[in-house]
């Protein structure tokens, strides 16, 4: 049974909608996550560690906890024998179940499995991921009690082999997950430090996150679009992984930086992206704005003006420095750039706490009709 891809947006859910739902459905019913590449499917186990206190990481695909082990299993890659097998017991003539210790089962402490891209394992392995997803099963051995389960793949319609055997599809809870927009990545993308040019960029250039499930996106040749025959395109992977990039450019100079930009978010993103990064040589930094806000040069490129009010988002770390800086904010021309810079101010949790508190942020929240910014 191939499965289709999201109806509307009231079949969608967000991200941080399932680090809620997983650990209280997985116990009893296996959540199944699909969704389009590069979303942040993949990064659920990180979050549901970060969630309980833990700081899980990718080190022979398990980490062990006080509370839980965690699991990353790539299904694709896993066959029969990574389960177990049967081994001859002489005296008896008989087959014993000997389980194999991926899981670390013995252990007896509650597991979190993410068993990763399941939909695109070969049809044995389906099989048995079943008996796990439904009856908590690993191969002929019990799961230890408060084990949590949980699957991701990508939508039928993505074009890149995930289909689900039709007895399966019933016994488990099919989420869509949303595909983040701008307005969601970017204070994610703050608190995991992703370069600032990007992420200005991407203010900037809003469409390079939508959906080829959105309609209307033809003509948008910075998504993913299936069949297309493109591997390198922008998603909120891809942008996280061009990070690298944009932050060693110095040392890889323009042709192999626009290369290896091309080679991660696609070459109509790298085209206009280095565009972009060239302009850094017109921004002023935050501290000399700070000094000077009043009479500081604003840009008369919105993509450098920009660049500044990202940088300052990372600068900015007393009221006095805020109080400032948005002297030199309440001169911009730009509504639309205002409105970037206070949303991802107050999206983002440490910003929040500084806006939240400075009593020139308040006023423009009054005055733009914006005070929902200012509740958490």
């Amino acid at each position: 049974m191939a499965l289709t891809k999201a109806l509307s947006f009231e079949t969608t859910v967000m991200i941080n909608e399932l680090r809620v739902a997983i650990p209280l459905l997985g116990e009893t019913i296996t959540p199944v996550i699909i969704s389009e590449p590069g979303v942040g499917k993949s990064s659920l186990l990180a979050m549901l560690a970060e969630d309980n206190g833990d700081q899980w990481r990718r080190a022979g695909d398990k980490f062990d906890t006080d509370k839980y082990e965690y699991v990353f299993l790539d299904c694709p890659l896993r066959d029969v024998m990574d389960m177990g097998a049967y081994i001859p017991v002489h005296e008896g003539k008989t087959l014993e179940y000997y389980v194999s210790g991926l899981l670390d089962l013995k252990s007896g402490k509650p597991k979190i499995v993410m068993l990763d891209e399941m939909m695109k394992a070969p049809k044995m392995m389906q099989i048995l991921f079943t008996r796990l997803m439904l009856d908590r099963m690993w191969g002929e051995v019990a799961m230890p009690k408060g084990s949590i389960i949980f699957a991701t793949s990508n939508n039928a319609s993505d074009g890149v082999g995930d289909a689900m055997l039709a007895h399966a599809g019933n016994r488990v809870v099919i989420l869509h997950m949303q595909k983040p927009d701008a307005k969601t990545w970017l204070p994610w993308a703050a608190e995991h430090k992703i370069a600032r040019a990007i992420r200005a960029w991407v203010a900037m250039n809003p469409r390079c996150l939508a959906s080829y499930l959105d309609g209307g996106q033809e003509d948008n040749s910075y998504i993913f679009k299936p069949n297309n025959g493109v591997l390198s395109f922008v998603s909120p992977r891809s942008l996280a992984k061009a990070s690298v990039v944009v932050d060693n450019q110095a040392k890889l100079g323009k042709n192999m930086t626009r290369a290896a930009l091309a080679g991660t978010i696609g070459m109509s993103a790298a085209h206009d992206m280095a565009a972009f990064l060239t302009l850094e040589k017109e921004v002023m930094s935050t501290k000399d704005v700070i000094a000077n806000p009043d009479t500081v040069h604003i840009p008369e490129k919105t993509a450098a003006l920009c660049m500044m009010l990202f940088n300052a988002l990372d600068d900015l770390v007393t009221q006095d420095d805020l109080s400032s800086f948005m002297k030199f904010v309440n001169r911009i021309p730009s509504s639309e750039l205002q409105n970037i810079f206070f949303t991802t101010l107050m999206g983002t949790a440490r910003t929040f706490k500084l806006g939240k508190n400075n009593e020139s942020v308040k006023e423009w929240c009054k005055k733009s009709d914006n005070l929902a910014l200012l509740m958490n």
